[in-house]
């Protein structure tokens, strides 16, 4: 479905009970709400589920130009108000979690509880140069160099040899990114420098991360975990960046009994 939301046309899907709490699903860069479909599985007998495509990405509008975690965090904010909802439990992967923390420090009080998972809080210096490369990639020769390499770091080898069907799902979300809507979220994550500002944050928070994730590794999240108070910290084993996908079942378990807990 699509909606108007911060002066761009955005594609959202709202699935479970009416009247439910309501999580939200933000996915990683290079990827669309499809991404989610394990947790929808799980989540939709008790909750009210919201995904939508990420500006740049799916069925959403791709405006040419750098974005910002600030812009991206405004049309979150815009499409929950524009579907009339008050108050969301927020779960962000990657650059959702991003997103996330960006949103919690801007507005707190559409926030149930913050779930940030495979993400960091900051993109050190000496990354930039990383983001500048993939950002030359996509303008002059499109997504499909990048397919490969993100692969890589997304996935386990042990993972991508079992399941080839579920990594090749994710080469077509890759693949299909329009190169103008990567190279705008790239520029927003490699401006990221949330970890002193996540000091603020008073959420019921939960941090997920992939014991084999090279991109926003397990030393990421624990610092995460340590500036954001009362937060709780779940390590899932044989798992790469898009945690939720390796192990969706860890993943989803992890999820669903600290939101159940909120309750």
């Amino acid at each position: 479905m699509n909606v108007k939301a911060n002066g761009i046309t955005m594609n959202y899907a709202l699935e479970g009970p009416a009247g439910a709490p309501v999580v939200t699903l933000s996915h990683s860069l290079a990827a669309r709400l499809e991404m989610w479909e394990p947790q929808v599985r799980a989540l939709t007998g008790r909750w009210r589920v919201l995904r939508y495509d990420t500006r740049g990405h799916g069925g959403s509008d791709a405006p040419s130009g750098a974005y910002t975690l600030d812009l991206l965090a405004e049309d979150a904010r815009a499409l929950l108000g524009a579907l009339g909802i008050p108050k969301t439990h927020w779960v962000g992967l990657s650059m959702g979690g991003m997103i996330g923390q960006t949103l919690a420090l801007k507005a707190p009080e559409l926030f149930a509880s913050l779930v940030l998972c495979d993400t960091t809080s900051r993109v050190p210096a000496e990354a930039k140069p990383q983001w500048e490369e993939r950002i030359r990639t996509a303008g002059a020769q499109g997504m499909e160099p990048l397919v490969e390499p993100t692969l890589g770091r997304w996935f386990t080898p042990p993972f991508k040899e079992r399941r080839p069907e579920a990594v090749e799902r994710v080469a077509a979300m890759i693949r299909s990114t329009k190169p103008v809507g990567y190279i705008g979220c790239c520029r927003a994550i490699a401006a990221l420098d949330l970890t002193d500002p996540i000091g603020a944050i008073k959420l019921p928070a939960l941090v997920i991360v992939g014991e084999d994730d090279p991109g926003t590794p397990v030393a990421a999240a624990r610092v995460i975990h340590e500036r954001i108070k009362g937060s709780e910290l779940v390590v899932l084993k044989s798992a790469s960046h898009l945690s939720n996908l390796e192990q969706p079942d860890a993943f989803s378990h992890a999820l669903t009994d600290f939101l159940g807990r909120l309750r």
